[in-house]
């Protein structure tokens, strides 16, 4: 029975300084990733990802032609399971949840170790729909605005805005599906509705996803 190989994982480094290029190249590569290419700009990221598929995008989210938001929200359109990791200067807890919505996997601080970096590009290849950041506890004071909802449990709302069944969800997240349907309830509670369409609908409307 032959052994199956296992593809090195790819990714796409987005950022208009060469300098923050070439560290970040460097320590992927160290950690056994393939630099799949790199970009300094929106258009020129695009232009990669039409022609290449990479598991996982490392951006900043200024850019000099345009917001990393909007970046992200275009990969979301066209590769829904691509690991996307935000690497910025901003301290923003507006910049921070726009992140969140706009479907990106990690949010990360352009001070953190590499070795952060590193443990959040494994944890966002891993589960690419999840969200993790250090800066989450913070964010739930603005999360008190959309229906008092924790960070967690806004990374579930999102999760239930894709297909799939709560076992496929809960793969996904890396949870139990005991643990999904406990967050799923308390959803529901917050938000005053009774079902998984009514939760999507009420969140869209409310400009949350």
């Amino acid at each position: 029975m032959k052994s199956v190989e296992i593809r090195p994982k790819e990714i796409l480094i987005v950022d208009d300084h060469p300098a923050v290029r070439k560290g970040l190249r460097g320590a992927i590569e160290s950690a056994g990733y393939i630099c799949s290419g790199e970009a300094e700009s929106k258009v020129g990221a695009i232009a990669q990802l039409a022609v290449a598929t990479p598991d996982l995008l490392l951006l900043d989210l200024n850019l000099p032609d345009g917001s990393g938001i909007d970046l992200i929200k275009w990969v979301r359109k066209h590769s829904p399971n691509l690991a996307i990791v935000v690497l910025t200067m901003s301290d923003s807890r507006e910049d921070l949840l726009a992140v969140m919505r706009s479907g990106a996997s990690a949010y990360l601080s352009k001070g953190a170790p590499l070795e952060e970096v590193l443990a959040t590009v494994t944890l966002a290849l891993r589960a690419p729909h999840t969200f993790t950041s250090k800066a989450l506890p913070h964010l739930d004071g603005s999360l008190q605005l959309s229906f008092a909802l924790t960070a967690r449990e806004f990374s579930v709302l999102k999760a239930l805005a894709q297909e799939g069944s709560n076992k496929e969800i809960a793969g996904r997240l890396f949870i139990s599906e005991a643990t999904l349907k406990t967050h799923i309830a308390a959803i529901y509670r917050k938000m005053e509705v009774g079902n998984r369409f009514s939760a999507v609908t009420k969140a869209r409307a409310a400009n949350l996803l």
